[in-house]
């Protein structure tokens, strides 16, 4: 499955976006996925994942409460809201896809994902 991401920009701390995750293939709609990030200088993390139902919705700490993961099969796609964005919220963000059901627990494990959108940078001022 291809993946597209897209959304990302620059806005200023407290603000918001949107990034989606548009799926070339329907089969993106009985998988789960997930958002990752990588921020300058720093290891690929995880942000948030969401099961194929649209449930089972998992946080990262850092993010938790600020951040709403959803997704809408009518249109092979996901989303990340972003909200009270932080500067340290900056950072190439990425979705990701299994090729397989993932066992509950491992969603966090970037290893686990198969296939990659091509990252949006996402720049919050201060």
């Amino acid at each position: 499955v291809q993946l597209q991401a897209s959304g990302g920009g620059v806005v200023q701390a407290g603000g918001s976006l949107r990034l989606s995750c548009e799926a070339s293939d329907p089969i993106f709609n009985y998988r789960g996925m997930a958002w990752f990030r990588q921020g300058p200088g720093r290891e690929r993390e995880f942000v948030a994942s969401i099961h194929w139902s649209g449930g089972n919705q998992k946080y990262a700490d850092v993010v938790r409460g600020r951040f709403i993961i959803s997704r809408d099969k009518d249109k092979n796609a996901a989303y990340l809201r972003m909200n009270n964005l932080k500067t340290e919220d900056t950072a190439v963000y990425y979705c990701a896809a299994p090729n397989k059901l993932l066992i509950d627990g491992t969603e966090m494990l970037a290893s686990k994902y198969e296939d990659w959108g091509q990252g949006t940078q996402v720049t919050v001022s201060s």
